[in-house]
């Protein structure tokens, strides 16, 4: 949800005699099924809503886009598989050696840090037999393979192929780890799964990911300053969406379903602007005593960035969500803390920090899984807008709209 809370924090045909494909050799595009074309009703799913009609007469997209598998499929080719996405955070391959691991759809990740500081992201499958090679997060000089041992340095090549004797077409410089294309923004890592270049531009990937709400970003305190605390997991019985269209209804919900929230809050002062794949929505604190004012500030940034990853920025705080889809019903959502270095020793702090993020939280998962099971009901098909106030949902709904026709 986009409002300040008192926090800041709680997925063949037989053998050819001809030479396997190369090393750097991927497809063209990352499928996110392995089944072929998405089929009619989804595309009808998608036809059923048009952004073309003015918010104050537009109705919601239909059910079907948070309740059909078929929907999801869709979604995940033409949406997350595509462009830049957020996968984690530089606290996380901070030294050489440190890896981490993901999955999207049906993309299995693994980011990590040479030995010469150079950050690389590979498809965490081996060449072999397609063992997943690394799990988690840590520290590792080399990827080796828990089936047979085959063995990947970091920068992806192949470093030992285990009982291969008597093999014949084989070239170890041919079966490297599949690269994925890996960038930074501020404090952030981001991967991108259609593009199997390896070398990236800042200026362009800042200009792709955020195009021209990155300056304003910038100068609001999204940067590098802040230490990460800590990271929260939620699993939600809703589909990603519903927990999307939650944090972009400016505000809406924030006096009847957060009332401790609300009364810190100066919802009147509530504005949202919009730019080509960001929203930033801005609220004021109410007056506070003085021992939270430090913990409020005055004025909190809440960007959303296309598709599903959002930053919340207040006070002394960064809290960061992102909505990962596991299936059509359920999603997977990633909290991860950052505090001012100066308030790191102020443990009570944290601690009441953190309890009332936690509330906060529990009680938007109580909404989006209620409303999970209104979507699901032969009762709804589709809602409407309330056009003061959910600018930013629409917009949400309408690059969706772009991206799963284009």
């Amino acid at each position: 949800m986009a409002i300040p809370q008192s926090l800041a924090p709680s997925s063949s045909s037989a053998a050819r005699e001809a030479r396997p494909m190369l090393r750097r050799a991927s497809p063209s595009r990352v499928a996110a099924t392995g089944a072929g074309a998405t089929g009619e009703p989804a595309r009808r799913l998608v036809a059923a809503f048009d952004p073309a009609i003015p918010l104050a007469s537009a109705v919601t997209p239909p059910s079907g886009w948070y309740t059909d598998p078929e929907f999801l499929r869709l979604e995940l080719d033409r949406v997350f598989l595509r462009g830049w996405q957020a996968v984690g955070h530089i606290g996380q391959v901070k030294n050489p050696n440190d890896f981490f691991t993901g999955r999207l759809g049906n993309v299995e990740f693994v980011i990590c840090l040479d030995a010469n500081g150079k950050l690389r992201a590979f498809h965490n499958v081996c060449r072999h037999h397609a063992s997943l090679l690394a799990c988690g997060s840590g520290q590792k000089t080399c990827f080796q393979c828990p089936y047979h041992g085959w063995t990947y340095g970091l920068d992806g090549n192949l470093l030992k192929a285990t009982r291969i004797s008597g093999i014949k077409n084989f070239n170890k410089n041919d079966f490297g780890l599949v690269p994925i294309k890996v960038a930074i923004w501020g404090p952030f890592v981001l991967a991108r799964f259609d593009d199997f270049s390896e070398d990236t531009v800042d200026d362009v990937v800042e200009d792709e990911w955020l195009g021209s709400a990155s300056e304003l970003l910038s100068r609001n305190g999204i940067d590098t300053s802040l230490h990460h605390l800590c990271r929260r997991e939620y699993i939600i019985q809703c589909n990603w969406k519903v927990f999307c269209d939650n944090y972009l209804d400016g505000g809406y919900h924030v006096p009847y379903a957060h009332g401790a929230l609300a009364s810190g809050l100066q919802l009147q002062s509530y504005e949202t602007l919009t730019y080509e794949r960001v929203s930033v929505q801005r609220c004021g604190s109410a007056p506070a005593e003085q021992e939270d004012i430090d913990r409020l500030g005055t004025k909190a940034t809440y960007a959303f960035v296309y598709p599903n990853f959002m930053i919340n920025r207040y006070g002394p705080w960064m809290d960061t969500n992102l909505a990962v889809p596991l299936d059509a019903t359920r999603c997977k959502v990633v909290f991860d803390y950052f505090l001012d270095e100066s308030l790191l020793d102020d443990q009570n702090f944290i601690d009441r920090s953190l309890k009332d993020s936690e509330q906060v939280q529990m009680e938007d998962i109580a909404l989006c899984e209620g409303v999970q099971r209104g979507l699901e009901s032969p009762a709804y098909s589709v809602g409407r807008y309330a056009p003061s106030v959910e600018m930013a949902m629409h917009h949400f709904h309408c690059l969706l709209h772009a991206d799963l026709t284009g």
